[in-house]
């Protein structure tokens, strides 16, 4: 998959493509069937498969104090477009001088100059331009006025609750990696690189591999049965873990971290950049009374994350 960060003089196998616009924070299963459709109508019509989508979120831009929400950065939210097929990501900086361009200028100048769209796919709740003045029936207008077509996507659901990015967010921030999960069409992951901490995990017999979460959406704060993913060139390498998310009350501590402890895994991490999927969520952060109880609750909470990933499998 080729990425840009423009949409000014883009190659011609690029240009009159079918193309999925939208945020896609998350890549859910949602989002999925909007870019699955610019895909089929590419593959019927033999034309480019891409999308196209904003950074920073827009919500950054216009809310910049809200707390972090993310649920696939920039790097995620392209890998994971990149596992679907896609052949072009173009990825446009989302400043004050884009949010200012009307809907009727977005379309001309993004999706006909730039792109020279053949067929817009977009989701049912898509907006864009100045106070967010574009949406469906607006692109369907400007698709019959200016020679492109235009799919809307309907919502998608399981019958019960429609994917969302917002549902997503709701799950993780309530304890519930599976309903994120059913709604991800994958576990949610976090991933960065490996930080030096205290440690103290290392000193009590539980060490740990250290990330902090940035922009992304902060989860409950508790014990997770996880599976990381450490980076070997293009493979990655899977481990079982157990993890803990939060402010470590019982050291006072107050700065929220993500700790993993890795299963029988001696290796060096630091430095390294590590994939964590959140499985399961095993039970709410507590304050021990000492080391020896901190010790054995960390021992039985890896006994339950065995016990949960192996019924995974």
């Amino acid at each position: 998959m080729h990425v840009f960060r423009h949409f000014e003089n883009l190659p011609d196998e690029v240009r009159g493509a079918s193309v999925a616009v939208g945020n896609f924070d998350g890549v859910h299963l949602g989002h999925r069937s909007v870019i699955g459709e610019a895909g089929r109508i590419a593959r019927d019509q033999g034309i480019p498969w891409a999308v196209l989508s904003f950074e920073p979120h827009p919500r950054s831009l216009f809310t910049p104090d809200i707390e972090p929400f993310r649920l696939t950065p920039f790097r995620i939210k392209a890998r994971h477009i990149e596992e679907l097929g896609v052949d072009a990501l173009i990825v446009l900086h989302f400043n004050k001088e884009f949010a200012s361009l009307s809907a009727d200028d977005f379309v001309k100048t993004v999706l006909i100059d730039g792109l020279n769209a053949r067929h817009v796919v977009s989701g049912y709740d898509f907006v864009f331009g100045h106070k967010r003045a574009g949406n469906c029936e607006l692109l369907l207008h400007k698709g019959k006025e200016e020679g492109f077509d235009f799919t809307c996507v309907s919502a998608v659901d399981d019958g019960e609750t429609i994917y969302s990015s917002t549902r997503v967010r709701k799950c993780l921030q309530s304890g519930d990696p599976k309903g994120a999960a059913a709604l991800l069409g994958r576990p949610f992951e976090i991933e960065g690189r490996v930080e030096h901490g205290d440690e103290r995990g290392r000193t009590i017999g539980f060490p740990t591999a250290n990330l902090h979460l940035g922009e992304y959406v902060r989860p409950a704060h508790g014990v997770y049965a996880v599976r990381a993913g450490i980076d070997e060139g293009t493979a990655t390498t899977w481990i079982d873990g157990v993890a803990n998310f939060g402010n470590r009350p019982t050291f006072d501590k107050k700065d929220a971290i993500f700790e993993a402890h890795l299963f029988d895994f001696d290796g060096d991490l630091y430095g390294r950049h590590l994939r964590i999927q959140l499985i399961d969520f095993i039970r709410d952060e507590k304050k021990f009374d000492g080391l020896d109880e901190l010790k054995a609750q960390i021992a039985l909470d890896g006994e339950n994350a065995r016990k949960i990933l192996a019924a995974e499998q």
